[in-house]
């Protein structure tokens, strides 16, 4: 008799301990997907902002048509890219460099730099970057926790038996993450 409670009781803790661990991973992977949404949210709104800038700088740098055009191509890449995170990643550092040339483009011209659209819209894209930087971080951060969580011992194995899989995080490349660094920056 004790014998069948001891075994009772056994494999109560089993199946309470996988409900729990079962639990933990669904909460990180939906934290993990809450996050990546923050980063989409971001990008959309600096997508919504491009159109409104190209229009501003052709208006002063018309025979500037190849920067336009790439970041009118880096942008339609961009939006219609829902790939992985590194895909992404891949389309959102070719839109970060289109826009750095945009914006230098305004150096030549005293009389764009001046305009007050335009400094708006340049303020409100580099407040888009740092929020893009930091819901990035929030991100990388739940994948971080999800994949240790997968990978961890005995939670992998509960991980296995309901296909929980790693994350991928969403980065820069090296030669890339040099080249933004930092959010773009417009002198006036």
């Amino acid at each position: 008799m004790e014998t069948s409670y001891f075994v009772i009781a056994a494999v109560v803790i089993a199946l309470s301990y996988v409900g729990a661990t079962y639990n933990k991973l669904v909460g990180l992977r939906v934290r993990k997907n809450e996050a990546w949404s923050d980063i989409s949210v971001q990008m959309k709104r600096r997508y919504d902002l491009i159109p409104n800038l190209v229009e501003i700088v052709k208006g002063y740098a018309s025979h500037e048509s190849e920067t336009l055009e790439n970041v009118i191509a880096a942008r339609s890449a961009a939006v219609s890219n829902t790939g992985n995170p590194a895909e992404q990643a891949g389309s959102e550092n070719m839109l970060t460099g289109a826009l750095r040339q945009l914006l230098a483009v305004s150096e030549a011209y005293p009389e764009l730099k001046a305009n007050t659209n335009f400094n708006d819209l340049s303020q409100k894209l580099h407040a888009i970057e740092d929020h893009i930087q930091k819901a990035r971080r929030f991100y990388n951060g739940n994948v971080r926790l999800l994949n240790v969580a997968v990978q961890e011992f005995p939670s992998n194995i509960i991980a296995g038996w309901f296909n929980f899989s790693r994350a991928e995080f969403f980065e820069l490349d090296e030669g890339e993450a040099e080249a933004v660094a930092e959010a773009p920056k417009v002198a006036f």
